[in-house]
């Protein structure tokens, strides 16, 4: 009861009674991210984060999946932006399951939470495998796994969570946005690794970095409150990285990179 009560006072006014997994939904997390000055400059720092990893040589086209909520494509120019309700802030629509671009045409996808929300782990990686190629890259950020993160992410966040399940896959696909598995990234490329490297061998993991233990949560995120004002953002997120460097298993979030392998 105390735990929900918590969230309800601090829960985002915007968000009460809004359908999560509407358009409106979208339009509504873009506004909130921009207008928020410390969740705006977290995210400016998650695409810097993206961009520090990006290959220097990498061949266009990128796509963005899920990209109604941010604005990667003011840093990536000539980024595919896409989503997977129809809104007009984006260059396409598209599930994450049935991605419409021909074999070896992209360079790359980039994401940033989206992972934890695709229905089929198994048909998102196949496809991004055919589309992809040799040696082209998945980059994404996503909700991360650790004795810290389980406690916030079961308690005070909004989507589903269950680091437990021995199911990759999610049980509803009829709610787009609402539907999620926060540990589902940790889950498939981490606990089950081993699985996964025996499942899709077109692909490797080159490197996962754990980041982010509490800015996010100072943030309010998209549905809580704000907690700090953006100019101190910068301070806390130098705390962070020296938190970081003393414990790295505290981390809310992962920055995972996969590359697509060549047949030699």
């Amino acid at each position: 009861m105390p735990i929900r009560l918590l969230k309800l006072c601090l829960e985002h006014p915007c968000v009460r009674g809004i359908d999560i997994d509407s358009p409106e939904a979208v339009i509504l997390r873009l506004r909130i991210i921009r207008e928020k000055a410390f969740l705006r400059k977290l995210y400016v720092e998650f695409y810097k984060m993206i961009l520090r990893v990006l290959p220097a040589d990498y061949s266009a086209p990128l796509l963005e999946i899920g990209s109604g909520g941010g604005f990667l494509k003011e840093y990536i120019p000539g980024l595919i932006t896409s989503e997977v309700l129809k809104i007009h802030a984006v260059d396409t629509v598209l599930d994450a399951r049935d991605i419409p671009f021909k074999k070896n045409s992209l360079g790359g996808i980039v994401m940033v939470n989206v992972f934890h929300h695709i229905p089929s782990v198994d048909s998102f990686l196949k496809q991004a495998s055919f589309c992809i190629k040799e040696k082209g890259f998945l980059l994404m950020i996503e909700p991360w796994v650790s004795s810290w993160s389980k406690f916030i992410y079961k308690h005070l966040h909004h989507e589903p969570f269950d680091s437990d399940t021995e199911e990759w896959g999610l049980v509803n696909d009829d709610f787009p946005l609402s539907q999620a598995n926060s540990a589902l990234p940790w889950i498939v490329f981490d606990r089950d690794k081993a699985v996964f490297e025996q499942r899709f061998p077109d692909w490797k993991i080159k490197n996962i970095i754990l980041h982010t233990p509490f800015c996010y949560l100072l943030s309010g995120g998209v549905s809580m409150r704000s907690f700090m004002p953006g100019f101190l953002f910068n301070f806390f997120h130098g705390l962070e990285k020296l938190i970081s460097l003393w414990n790295k298993h505290i981390a809310m979030f992962a920055l995972i990179v996969l590359i697509k392998k060549d047949d030699s």
